[in-house]
């Protein structure tokens, strides 16, 4: 069985945000679905992905709602801020950096991130909203 659209545009921008030099120059390869317990940060987790139904009358498609979580444990906002903006960066406007595996990607935009206080007071966590755009291939 094939990837649907939300982790076909997953598996699509895992690669693409490692093969990003200023992304990886904060996290490395730690960029995880889900992360093992003894994780090292800063680190990328996808959170959150909603695939919504977009079809025309020539063709399948949906728009895709996904949350990438940026994990700090520095002193201040300013790590999780960084890695979150080389995210946006990377990935805004940028539909040919990204390859979705059966799957047209027309349009990807990351809307704004946000960036809070972990709960247990030790670092921050920065998300990055993106839509994308897909039909079937």
């Amino acid at each position: 069985m094939s990837d649907g659209f939300a982790l076909a545009l997953q598996k699509g921008i895992r690669a693409a945000l490692i093969a990003n030099s200023e992304v990886t120059s904060y996290v490395s390869t730690r960029i995880f679905d889900e992360p093992p317990t003894s994780v090292t940060y800063p680190f990328i987790r996808f959170g959150n992905i909603t695939p919504n139904a977009d079809d025309t009358d020539g063709s399948i498609g949906a728009e895709v709602s996904m949350n990438i979580e940026a994990f700090s444990q520095a002193t201040g906002r300013v790590e999780a801020t960084q890695v979150a903006e080389a995210v946006r960066a990377a990935l805004h406007r940028s539909e040919s950096s990204v390859t979705v595996t059966g799957f047209n990607l027309i349009e990807l935009r990351c809307e704004n991130y946000v960036v809070t206080r972990n709960s247990d007071d030790r670092g921050h966590t920065a998300s990055v909203i993106i839509t994308a755009m897909l039909e079937t291939a």
